[in-house]
């Protein structure tokens, strides 16, 4: 993350994203697949790492052995081709985008982080350790039971995140970059699918 001015001297904060290249791997059309999708591969990877599986889909695209490998539907206004690069510059200033990512794994964490529960409250009247506790968790002998999906202490993070209605500020075509407002779901170096609205 780093921040721009805007005109009025306002310090907005943002996240550079490398956003390509992105080579087309394949292109699924309704005949074949039952589906239209392009799949895009990004961030080459070593051929020793790749299985023989994955050796051959990428050379059959003509393309070097990718880390990320994603699918997207129905998302380009333009026909793209086997073997072609898709570039930075299919985002405009200005715009809105959408942008998945998984979010940074805290471990095990009570429900004050986790769930923003306010724990018990008083810290008087012999509450010597209980202002982080979760407090009752239902009734007793009737149901006799937790009911699923109850809020609790457990891992927190590490899920698939998307930040919605990210505004585009400036797109670098020479080196690939994206700023958009705000943050990001993830840590640094992680990959995100940035999606563009239609």
């Amino acid at each position: 993350m780093t921040s721009l001015f805007n005109e009025e001297g306002k310090n907005i904060p943002c996240t550079v994203i490398q956003a390509g290249p992105c080579a087309v791997l394949q292109v699924r059309t309704e005949e074949v697949d039952g589906y239209k999708a392009v799949q895009l591969g990004f961030d080459d990877k070593s051929e020793k790492n790749v299985s023989k599986a994955l050796a051959g889909h990428f050379k059959k695209a003509g393309s070097t052995p990718k880390a990320k490998i994603v699918e997207f539907r129905n998302e380009f206004e333009h026909e793209v081709k086997v073997g072609d690069q898709v570039i930075v510059d299919m985002f405009n200033e200005g715009e809105y985008v959408d942008v998945t990512g998984t979010s940074k794994g805290k471990g095990f964490q009570g429900v004050v982080k986790r769930h923003n529960f306010g724990g018990v409250m008083q810290a008087t009247h012999g509450q010597h350790n209980r202002l982080r506790a979760p407090g009752s968790i239902g009734a007793g002998s009737d149901p006799s039971r937790v009911f699923k999906g109850l809020r609790m202490a457990g891992r927190m993070g590490g899920k698939q995140v998307t930040v919605q209605n990210l505004q585009v500020l400036k797109v670098d075509t020479e080196q690939n970059l994206l700023v958009v407002k705000g943050a990001v779901p993830g840590a640094k170096n992680s990959y995100v699918i940035i999606k563009k609205w239609n």
